[in-house]
């Protein structure tokens, strides 16, 4: 994501609502977040994730079911 991007329609979800989503723990979301492989904002104390984010993020993670030993 750029720092320019408009966020004015985008909506955003929690750590625990992205967690739920990708069925993966809370840790596992922050340290995604951490390591800039999902964008966050944060805010206070706490971080959102664009929800457009984490469909971007899931549709690179999509394997093509070939094995890399084969």
């Amino acid at each position: 994501m750029s720092a320019e991007q408009n966020f004015s329609n985008a909506k955003f979800l929690t750590v625990a609502e992205v967690a739920e989503v990708m069925r993966v723990s809370k840790m596992t979301v922050y340290r995604l977040v951490h390591s800039g492989e999902l964008p966050a904002v944060r805010f206070g104390r706490s971080f959102r994730v664009p929800e457009n984010a984490v469909e971007q993020y899931l549709k690179g993670a999509v394997v093509d079911g070939q094995s890399e030993t084969a």
